[in-house]
């Protein structure tokens, strides 16, 4: 049995004597530069397009490992033929099951690889050829892709290409957060992956440490989509399905507990006390804004002026600022049947850039 070096992970039970011995045969390189860890539950039907898509890159240097996360559908099976180190693991959630998986790897960095998405061929080269010591992580671009692989048309993390810190660091401190794509467009130094092991608040395993990571190196963002993200009806974050009251008051709830977590982790920098109210930031009054009409509620006026407020401060162009400021006005005088319906443009499955989605909205109807 494998030696766990966490308290999280010591009682993770492995779920049968079969699976107590990592399988695969293929052999973990000598000096890998980077590690990539799939955590699967029950995507029996996508985790061996998610395992082919590393192993297609014909990378020497890269090491992949994957915890299944107690599966109980075909998805052990399906990993097992793929022939990569693999373990089985007591269910347990996809922070648990990704440090699992951290721990079996020794690359200084780490790509935390949903069971559901994948990389694009040439997508490690070009990843390694762009990291070196300095950097705390790098970000790519995504293409979404639907159930059965085909591309939807539409990027889903569309990035600028840039090298940063300071200024990101500026950003954090000023509003909570900066622009960052799903788990699968991260690739984070492994040093960074410790602070998760605090944030027993989390569900998601790249959470804090988004936002940490300029102030632990520099922030490298790469503007081709390098891997693609899977919309389907199980996707945790939300996407590809009506929005729903739980998800807004998670997603508040956790913002809020990153908050507090990332100001400790700063505190030895002397930079917490720059870090903002998070319940002042654009980031909050929206995800706020957007629970009272999924609740049912009209907002209040001055839940309306404090968004508009935030939402002048905010790095958007004119264009969207003005398409925004009319989503809000619209959410705040419409039915609430109708102002829902608006929600589905802005969270869900039918997210548009704002511009394009507001020439829906006015644009005349045909006659039937």
């Amino acid at each position: 049995m494998p030696t766990l070096r966490t308290q999280s992970h010591q009682d993770a039970v492995l779920a049968s004597t079969e699976n107590e011995r990592p399988v695969g045969r293929f052999r973990p390189p000598d000096n890998p530069k980077l590690a990539v860890v799939i955590s699967c539950y029950n995507y029996e039907v996508f985790v061996g397009d998610a395992i082919q898509s590393v192993l297609g890159q014909g990378r020497e240097d890269c090491e992949i490992v994957v915890v299944d996360d107690g599966s109980t559908d075909g998805s052990w099976d399906v990993i097992r033929r793929s022939g990569v180190p693999a373990f089985k693991i007591a269910n347990g959630g996809q922070v648990r099951a990704c440090l699992y998986g951290l721990d079996q790897t020794r690359a200084p960095f780490v790509l935390f690889l949903d069971a559901d998405d994948e990389l694009k061929p040439g997508a490690i080269g070009v990843i390694i050829d762009r990291l070196d010591p300095q950097v705390a992580k790098l970000q790519f671009s995504l293409t979404r892709i639907d159930e059965a692989g085909a591309t939807t048309g539409e990027a889903h993390s569309s990035l600028d290409a840039f090298r940063s810190r300071e200024a990101l660091v500026r950003k954090v401190l000023r509003t909570g957060v900066y622009k960052s794509p799903p788990t699968s467009g991260n690739v984070f130094r492994r040093d960074l992956c410790e602070l998760v092991r605090k944030a027993s608040y989390d569900e998601a395993i790249d959470g804090v440490m988004l936002f940490a990571a300029p102030f632990l190196g520099d922030v490298v963002s790469i503007s081709e989509p390098l891997g693609c993200y899977r919309i389907h009806r199980s996707n945790k974050s939300g996407l590809g399905r009506a929005p729903e009251v739980a998800i807004f008051k998670r997603d508040i709830t956790r913002f809020l507990a990153r908050m507090e977590h990332l100001r400790a982790i700063i505190r030895p920098y002397g930079r917490d006390q720059e870090l903002t109210d998070p319940t002042k930031v654009f980031y909050f009054r929206e995800l706020s804004f957007a629970l009272t009409i999924a609740s049912g509620q009209r907002p209040r006026l001055r839940e309306f002026a404090g968004l508009l407020h935030t939402l002048v401060s905010e790095s958007f162009s004119a264009k969207n600022k003005l398409a925004l400021a009319a989503f809000y006005l619209l959410g705040s005088l419409l039915p609430n049947d109708k102002a829902k319906a608006l929600l589905a443009y802005r969270f869900g499955s039918r997210r548009r850039s704002m511009p394009g989605f507001m020439a829906e909205i006015f644009a005349p109807r045909t006659q039937a």
